[in-house]
Formats: C-alpha cells, structure tokens, sequence
C-alpha cells in the first residue's frame, strides 16, 4: 500500500489542480504518469449544466470512438431463431432467450453489454431491477435494441460507448488505454464529448459544459479548457 501511495504521490507532483490545460498537453502528462503496471484506462468526466431528475435534462447516448476502447467487451444477445444464429455469427459471446433470462435472474452476468431483439423485450423487461442498476438494459435509443443484430454486436466490439448522466451530472466514460498513441487518445476525446455535446436536452439552460477532465486508471485528474475539445 505504501508503494502505490508514493507512487500516486509521485504521479501528481507538478499537476496544478487548478489550471486549464490543452487537449493535447492534457493527454501527454497523462500519459507520462500512468505508470502502474497494468495497461491504464484513460477516462473522460464532463461536468454538465443539467439536473437529470427532470426528464427534459437528462443526457445519454452511444458514440462509437473511432480508435476503440482497447478493452475486450463481452457481448450478450437476447435472440432466438435466425436472429440467434446472426449474433453468434456476428461474434456474440452470450445468445439465448428464456433460458438466458433465468441465468441472469440467477445472479450470472458474465458479459459487458446487452443487445436484444424488439420481440425479447417483454421477456429482458424482467430483467430491468438487474440489468438496469449495471447500465446494461438494452435500449432502442442507444442501439441495442434492434433487428440488425449483426451491427449492434460489431459496434459494441469495435468500441461503441454508452453514456448517461448521473445524479451530479457528470457523465463519464473510458475512451481508451495509456498504451494508446496520443493522437487516437485526443480522437476518442474528442468524439465522445462531441456526441455529449450533440446529446444536449431541451431543458438545459445557461452553459452546458461545465467541466471536463481526464485521467489515467492510478493518476491524478486533470481538467480541460472545453474551447481544446470541441476544436476540430
């Protein structure tokens, strides 16, 4: 416990908790201080100007970042027939109907992210006091609740990223690893606060962005000046 305490001590030295940095200088430092000896999830945090108790200011979506969240995602799809078929061929680690539902009723989630078909929703809506606490419901809004199976399994492997303000409104997401390059971390970033941004609800008022931030998994948070992010 000492080790990693000197460790995170030593990773803040020179990090100014007040300041604004640039994207780009933003991602470089945090780069340089992940140094466990793990690979680092690198992780966004926008602080918005919305209170989601209301349902006109709540915030969610999927962004699909285009350098992936270098993670291996384990796919679950409620399907049955030829749709069953298309997930397991789409590459789908988890296909079943009823009998999947009685699995995750049993307490055994053993995936990441959950797709369904229209026709399985009454059957996973038993499932809402599980999968929901875990972000995990499949919802038509975020794309995981559809036909076209095949796709949404391909996009929840090849770096799909679900969002959805919580209670502070914060929204938060890993967008990538420390052993990223720079530019793809800065692409990622930027993908995910644009599809924030572009999420906007009716009822926020005055600045949505209030602030952004980005750390490594063991390093200290630095926060962003949002002109840097939203630049092309």
């Amino acid at each position: 416990m000492a080790k990693i305490a000197k460790r995170v001590q030593k990773s803040r030295e020179g990090v100014d908790p007040a300041k604004l940095y640039g994207l780009t200088e933003a991602v470089t430092i945090v780069k340089e201080r992940a140094t466990a000896k793990f690979d680092e999830t690198i992780e966004v945090a926008m602080n918005l100007g919305v209170d989601p108790r209301h349902a006109d200011q709540m915030v969610r979506g999927v962004v699909n970042l285009p350098n992936g969240t270098g993670r291996s995602v384990r796919v679950a799809v409620f399907a049955r027939g030829a749709k069953a078929d298309e997930a397991k061929a789409a590459g789908a680690d988890v296909v079943g109907a009823e009998d999947l539902v009685e699995i995750v009723q049993g307490g055994k989630i053993d995936f990441d992210r959950c797709i369904a078909t229209p026709d399985m929703m009454p059957l996973v809506g038993r499932l809402g006091k599980v999968l929901g606490p875990r972000g995990m419901m499949p919802n038509p809004k975020v794309g995981t609740v559809t036909m076209d199976v095949t796709a949404a399994v391909k996009a929840s492997k090849g770096g799909a990223v679900e969002f959805r303000v919580e209670k502070a409104g914060i929204v938060h997401a890993g967008v990538g690893k420390a052993s990223f390059d720079a530019k793809a971390l800065e692409e990622n970033i930027r993908a995910f606060a644009d599809a924030v941004i572009k999420a906007k609800p009716t009822g926020a008022k005055g600045n949505y962005v209030k602030r952004v931030a980005i750390s490594s998994t063991m390093g200290p948070g630095l926060k962003i000046d949002p002109a840097t992010i939203s630049a092309a």
